[in-house]
């Protein structure tokens, strides 16, 4: 059966909701239930680990027995086994649901298989609608599933010729300020941001999300890697956040450290050399490449190897955006995965 438009509205309003619940160990998943007239019954979403599921959030709305014959409209696939709580997958069954709509499928091993539960229960399930948006929402979430790592964006600023800095350094700033406001933003998004000492030696940034003068109420982990000690006054030292400091340069091993505190996303805004580190290692799942009309020559190049050494070992990227910033230009990008790497 085709997703209908009363479907549709109903897995953007869907969409909306799940932003509302907190980013952690759990998806943030959103909810609605409409009767068999397609109409808004209820809502839900997941408050947080250890309460109930956006599904059964909704559910628990409605009278006993109002759900009969009802759609439910879900932005991840109903869970079908019991932590916490139990199934969702079980939990609208026994509520007499007809149809599920869902944006994503769950990668759980565990937690994974509840549309196939639903459908050897008689209802009758589709999947991928808005499919992307809701990717956007949780790819964290998706990717510590997948890889059991924290989901990484790098991110630089450069000139129109490839160039982080002037020849003598300087760097502030390369972009303009709708380009700033924006990263502030994808910083307050991440719950890490990672840079390299050498970052810190030469710009002591202080890696606080902003709006203006202004703290945004999400502030990312700092993280410093390398063997470099950091000043006692450094900017980082008082940050909201306790900064964590990795004397190593395994950028694996980091990452499974930060995943094992419940780290699901990593914001890289290191130099050129930490950047092109987590791409030659392939670590990077989305590049934010900041674009400004201006040329600045020399060899401070915004990526250093990459360990690419022929034209056919480039390292392709599929653009998702392209997006104007002021007088720069934003491209946000993922890797073209190889089917050994992981690629549908």
């Amino acid at each position: 059966m085709a997703v209908n438009e009363a479907e549709r509205r109903a897995m953007t309003r869907a969409l909306e909701l799940a932003t509302l619940g907190p980013r952690g160990v759990n998806p943030q998943v959103g909810a609605v239930i409409l009767s068999p007239e397609g109409e808004i019954i209820a809502e839900g979403w997941h408050h947080g680990a250890g309460t109930p599921h956006a599904e059964v959030d909704a559910l628990s709305k409605l009278a006993p027995g109002a759900a009969e014959g009802a759609t439910a409209v879900v932005t991840l696939e109903p869970c079908n086994h019991t932590g916490r709580t139990g199934p969702c997958a079980v939990a609208l069954i026994d509520a007499g649901v007809s149809r599920v709509v869902y944006a994503l499928d769950d990668p759980g091993e565990v937690s994974g298989g509840g549309g196939d539960r639903l459908r050897a229960a008689g209802v009758s399930v589709d999947s991928g609608e808005q499919a992307d948006v809701a990717h956007s929402i949780i790819d964290g979430w998706l990717t510590a599933q997948r890889l059991g790592r924290p989901h990484v964006t790098v991110k630089w600023a450069q000139s129109l010729d490839g160039r982080a800095a002037a020849s003598d350094g300087s760097s502030q700033w390369i972009t303009g300020p709708e380009a700033r406001a924006d990263v502030h933003r994808r910083r307050a998004a991440a719950d890490a941001i990672v840079v390299g000492t050498g970052t810190v030696l030469s710009d002591d940034p202080s890696l606080t999300a902003r709006d203006g003068d202004a703290f945004h109420e999400h502030q990312p982990i700092p993280v410093v890697i390398g063997s470099r000690h950091t000043p006692d006054d450094a900017a980082i030292r008082r940050h909201p956040k306790t900064p964590l400091f990795f004397d190593t340069h395994d950028l694996s091993a980091v990452l499974a450290e930060l995943h094992s505190r419940g780290v699901q996303s990593v914001f890289v805004e290191g130099g050129p050399t930490l950047a092109s580190a987590f791409i030659a290692a392939g670590l990077a799942d989305r590049v934010l490449a900041y674009v400004a009309p201006v040329l600045l020559g020399g060899d401070r190049l915004a990526l250093t190897d990459i360990g690419v050494d022929a034209i056919d070992a480039a390292r392709r990227l599929t653009i998702e955006e392209w997006l104007p910033l002021g007088a720069d230009l934003l491209a946000v990008a993922h890797p073209v995965l190889t089917t050994e790497e992981g690629a549908a």
